[in-house]
């Protein structure tokens, strides 16, 4: 299931249907990481000129501008995590609305997730990605633990937040969460495919877009045959007269 999902991901990621959602989603993610970039040079560039530093050590002035590219490197890789999960939540709807009526066109549509509810999950899951890949910075230097904690970390964040973002169209939250530890093996394996393209540069960047793709593709197989909850107080009425 996960194997023909991911194969189901790359052929469609670059279509035509999805190709501008792509590009928006890719220039967002710039756009996001450049605030990042601006926000270290501010921040270096405050540090330098309290401390007075640029004109008791001017070599220091070439060493932030240094400092601050590499840290635009080290942004791209160790925030895309969270990063993706803000673009994912604003372009999830827009992809499965896609990939649904092109793919599945007998199967009942699924149901937008609220704006809120979606900059919600995505929020939540980035201020969780930014702790744990902050967590794993200090591991930077710590060769094989740092880039093996930061794969594991990242194959369950993002499995799980791609993962509750295409089954909420569909499912109440407390069926989503029983999904997704019912196939949890299948889950983290999807995120270890999005975990590992992360690490890839420029690919990294197609994340939101691939990642959605692929897990609207796996909910659909691994829920094949089921009847979805709907969510809010109906899902609720639903799971108590179970």
């Amino acid at each position: 299931m996960l194997i023909q999902s991911v194969f189901a991901a790359a052929r469609e990621v670059f279509s035509p249907a999805l190709r501008r959602i792509l590009w928006k989603s890719v220039g967002l993610t710039l756009a996001l990481l450049a605030l990042v970039w601006l926000g270290l040079t501010k921040l270096l560039d405050i540090f330098l000129t309290n401390h007075d530093l640029s004109a008791s050590y001017p070599i220091l002035d070439s060493f932030a501008f240094f400092l601050a590219g590499f840290g635009l490197f080290v942004a791209l890789i160790y925030l895309l995590p969270a990063v993706s999960a803000i673009v994912a939540g604003y372009f999830l709807d827009d992809v499965a609305e896609v990939v649904e009526s092109k793919d599945y066109p007998v199967d009942p549509p699924g149901r937008a997730l609220p704006f809120g509810q979606a900059l919600l999950y995505g929020i939540r899951f980035a201020g969780l990605s930014l702790l744990v890949n902050f967590a794993a910075l200090f591991l930077l230097f710590i060769p094989g633990i740092n880039i093996a904690a930061f794969f594991v970390a990242n194959a369950y964040l993002l499995g799980r937040e791609y993962f509750e973002l295409a089954a909420g169209r569909f499912w109440s939250a407390e069926e989503v969460a029983r999904l997704r530890h019912e196939h949890r093996g299948t889950v983290l394996a999807a995120g270890a495919v999005l975990a590992g393209l992360v690490l890839v540069p420029v690919l990294n960047l197609l994340v939101p877009i691939f990642g959605a793709t692929m897990m609207v593709h796996l909910h659909k197989r691994l829920t094949r045959g089921r009847a979805a909850i709907p969510s809010g107080r109906e899902g609720q009425a639903s799971l108590q007269n179970r």
